[in-house]
């Protein structure tokens, strides 16, 4: 019963902030329309068993007139039901793109909202795959929700209108066994309740593992379907290692897995669907089991049996909605844990920016330096790493910083940009002052060439001519007139190449402060020089802070930076040339 709960308050939590959002109303008016629908189709089943009476007691009468009349009847009520059918499913798949457009883009947004997805993967990703989470559970969590509610409404409704009619029909046909006559009030509606109970019962025993088998059925169907997608997109690497065999390998093992879980999941369906079928086999004929009886001992009609044995179906199916639909629960509760989770995931990686004892990085009034307080980067599981005390970059400076590798020098860089959620101490930024940072492998948005220049910009910020003007500089001409060609870049391009069109990003938005990562390492010394002499030409301004391994690069930053270690963690060194170059 907790569990229970528990799942319905998860499910509340997921659900509600559609219904109260800014979509509110066409959510609402759409769900009451849906809902008043399944009323009316309930009334019309009502209607159809009444019918059921009049119909068969005509033909066991042989009444022409009556038979016409009640089949003219049955027409008006089924092109009633088909309309009110057709137009439910429309208004169902209407609210559910709605809704699930509403959810993926509140996902998306709570997901990429400051660095969240990065500070995810820094937690070994316990919501694995959220790209599976955004696709398909979102969609199975409204289709689900919806047709489940459904569902169990229609159950609700049904019993209200058939117990009353189900409970009279069971004293007009009093129960006959053994060519006795026993009066029992209401026999029938006990009959379907204890039917209906020991099928409920049987069925969840059986079927209870499904949920848990479900989910792993979920999670490794996205984890071989996440590998196939990194084989693509480092298939050069795998290529020139000749890896290939070593990845079908690893890919088999995770689609073992895959198999695996299936053959569970085929075992336990087999149970299930085996005990289920019974149930609803032997539930269309057991309601004529105990009315036949009143029938050949001439106490009610064919119609009247044939009304009662509607009424029961009814009733019964009503009372036994949780083992028709049990599959698809087990489903459901799986899709609503993912959900769960992956909430549970961009919550914890928000707190974890959030924490006071965290690393704050502070937009503050100042003389427009970057300013490193107290700071202590640390790693995930809380070792330090670096100390930086009273560390800051002047505007128009150059620094170089240099150290052994695992130092911690990019972990620094992560800190500075506000994504390292590791340490403690302060970090103050300038206030509306703009830093970029430009890592070894620029991503670059699979788009026009113009996109991926620009990113994160709209292509309409830049201006053509400006775009194919720094890409020049950068030394890729020949690029220039490829603006508006669509493209994988990534995979288009060598890194050099890449590394030339991060450059040629930064010169395009000219921050005030920029950050390179070895952002020109996979070029040669004469390349490297040149672009960095660009950058000192075309934003004399902007502060720069270069992370690098080549001594020539020293010629080129009038400040040095060292990394050295200092016990069990690395401290700044820090030292400033007698002149500037």
């Amino acid at each position: 019963m907790n569990n229970i709960r528990s799942t319905l308050a998860t499910v509340w939590r997921i659900a509600s902030p559609y219904f109260s959002s800014e979509d509110k109303w066409a959510g609402r008016g759409l769900l009451a329309a849906v809902i008043a629908i399944e009323l009316a189709i309930v009334g019309i089943n009502v209607l159809l068993t009444q019918w059921n009476n009049r119909f068969y007691n005509a033909l066991q009468e042989r009444n022409w007139d009556s038979f016409v009349s009640e089949i003219i009847y049955f027409c008006v009520l089924v092109a009633f039901f088909i309309l009110l059918a057709v137009y439910q499913l429309y208004l169902n798949q209407w609210l559910q793109i709605r809704w699930r457009k509403w959810m993926t883009s509140h996902y998306l947004g709570d997901w990429l909202r400051q660095a969240n997805h990065y500070r995810m993967q820094l937690q070994g990703d316990a919501a694995d795959n959220p790209d599976q989470r955004m696709t398909d559970d979102v969609k199975l969590f409204v289709d689900r929700t919806l047709n489940l509610g459904l569902g169990l409404l229609n159950s609700v409704v049904t019993l209200a209108s058939f117990l009353t009619l189900l409970w009279g029909l069971s004293n007009e046909a009093p129960l006959h066994l053994f060519g006795a006559e026993y009066s029992i009030p209401g026999y029938l509606v006990w009959g379907a309740l204890i039917y209906s109970l020991l099928g409920t019962v049987l069925t969840h025993l059986i079927g209870w593992p499904l949920v848990g088998i479900d989910f792993k059925q979920q999670q490794y169907e996205a984890d071989f379907r996440f590998n196939l997608v990194r084989v693509r997109e480092n298939s050069e690497q795998i290529a020139l290692l000749q890896g290939e065999q070593a990845e079908r390998e690893r890919l088999l093992v995770r689609f073992g897995q895959v198999v695996e879980n299936w053959i569970a999941l085929m075992n336990r369906t087999k149970k299930i669907t085996a005990f289920t079928a019974s149930y609803n086999q032997a539930s269309v004929i057991f309601p004529y089991v105990l009315v036949a009886p009143a029938y050949f001992a001439q106490k009610i009609q064919l119609g009247g049996m044939m009304q009662t044995a509607s009424a029961f179906s009814n009733v019964q199916g009503a009372f036994s909605y949780f083992v028709s639909v049990y599959r698809q629960l087990a489903e459901w509760q799986a899709v609503v844990n993912r959900l769960d989770g992956f909430e549970t995931g961009i919550a914890t990686a928000s707190n974890l920016a959030r924490r006071d004892d965290g690393i704050h990085v502070t937009a503050t009034p100042s003389d427009g330096a970057v300013s490193l307080q107290n700071l202590v980067v640390r790693l995930p599981d809380g070792t330090p790493l670096v100390n930086a005390d009273r560390l800051g970059f002047r505007t128009g400076e150059r620094t170089l910083m240099t150290g052994p590798s695992g130092a911690g020098k990019s972990t620094l860089f992560r800190a500075i940009a506000g994504i390292w959620p590791f340490g403690n101490g302060a970090i103050d930024v300038p206030a509306g002052a703009t830093l970029m940072m430009l890592p070894q492998r620029p991503y670059l948005p699979i788009g026009s060439l113009r996109d991926a220049v620009v990113y994160p910009g709209e292509a309409s910020q830049f201006d053509a001519g400006r775009v194919r003007e720094v890409l020049t500089a950068v030394g890729l001409p020949q690029l220039a007139p490829r603006l508006e060609e669509q493209a994988h870049w990534n995979r288009m391009l060598s890194l050099g190449e890449q590394q030339r069109l991060g450059i040629a990003r930064a010169l395009l938005h000219a921050p005030q402060f920029l950050f390179l990562d070895e952002a020109t390492a996979s070029l040669d010394e004469p390349a490297e020089a040149a672009l960095y002499k660009l950058i000192a030409e075309k934003l004399p301004d902007t502060t720069v802070v270069s992370i690098g391994h080549r001594a020539t690069l020293e010629a080129f930053h009038q400040r040095n930076v060292t990394l050295v270690r200092d016990g069990d963690r690395f401290t700044v060194r820090d030292s400033v040339k007698a002149t500037a170059s």
